[in-house]
């Protein structure tokens, strides 16, 4: 085997295992604490949907894409293709719609009270909502593409051909192909742009908060403002993550539009660049969520002891 396609191979099987092992360590824990105590907090739904929707990211794609380089023939059938194809469709656009849902939540919690006070009493059931609303408006904007999903054939590629390696999808004509690239552009870049402004405003209350707070020592309020200030932080580093591989994944994208013949190189990297997000979040998410880190170690324990079943956490 080609040296280059082992290294594509290996990269992809290691980004996919890594991230698969992550986001289930994440639900674990929270599946734990739903088990052993009172109901998630808000910020805690929204990790445990962020964790669910990027393990499918990389289990409607990664996998496929491993397989497509070693060269695995008949992953598919064109019925396989349009379900994997929209799932990963949907799930993708689910990454970043929960990533800017998670920074409008922590922009809500940080908030002055006064001006956020029924957002903040009612969050739960707006959160409840703005989960559905991002699932529908997934679903529909990726309608088109299972309709025109199906295994690649030997014959040539048409122009307006989006090339997943396992899966093709084949638009009819020029104008589908750019209405499809223009609502996905559309919904990306809008999710994106609240992200973006909602993490600005967290920066800027951080900033105030900073300044206020700079004379206070060990108070009970000074304490719960720096368990804010931290979680506020910590999705920040989550956004910024997020954008930095939204920029090179969008990079390439536009690349790719300029030239003719791509090579498969670019796409694979655009394919790589596009699944880190997925990958490397968990590692970001457990390293900073306490709560996380005491149901694994609370699992840990339980394994140990000898009666597991009267070993008692509290998390």
């Amino acid at each position: 085997m080609d040296l280059c396609v082992m290294i594509k191979g290996v990269s992809f099987f290691i980004q996919t295992s890594l991230g698969i092992f992550g986001n289930s360590i994440i639900l674990i824990s929270y599946a734990n604490m739903l088990s052993r105590g009172p109901k998630l907090m808000p910020v805690d739904i929204v990790l445990s949907h962020l964790a669910f929707v990027n393990m499918m990211v990389l289990l409607t794609r990664g996998i496929p894409q491993t397989m497509s380089v070693f060269e695995i023939e008949h992953i598919l059938n064109d019925t396989g293709c349009k379900i994997v194809v929209y799932s990963y469709r949907i799930v993708r656009g689910l990454s970043v719609s929960v990533t800017c849902l998670l920074s409008v939540l922590q922009a809500v919690i940080i908030a002055p009270v006064k001006r956020w006070t029924i957002v903040k009493i009612k969050e739960v059931k707006y959160l409840s909502l703005s989960l559905v609303a991002i699932w529908v408006i997934n679903m529909a904007v990726c309608i088109a593409a299972p309709f025109f999903s199906k295994v690649p054939g030997t014959g040539k590629i048409s122009k307006f051909t989006l090339n997943l390696g396992f899966c093709h999808v084949l638009f009819p004509d020029q104008v589908s192909y750019i209405i499809n690239g223009f609502a996905v552009s559309f919904r990306d870049f809008t999710f994106v742009g609240v992200m973006v402004y909602s993490s600005g405003y967290i920066i800027r209350i951080l900033y105030r908060h900073r300044r206020q707070v700079q004379n206070i020592r060990r108070s009970t309020s000074a304490q719960n403002a720096t368990a804010e200030t931290k979680a506020a932080k910590d999705v920040l580093r989550l956004v910024l993550l997020y954008v930095i591989f939204f920029g090179l994944d969008n990079i390439i994208w536009i690349n790719m539009l300029t030239v003719s013949d791509v090579p498969s190189v670019v796409t694979d990297l655009r394919v790589f660049f596009s699944s880190c997000y997925a990958s490397f979040s968990p590692i970001f998410i457990i390293r900073s969520n306490k709560r996380i880190q005491k149901a694994l170690k609370c699992s840990f324990k339980r394994q140990q002891t000898s009666q597991p079943e009267v070993y008692v956490c509290h998390i």
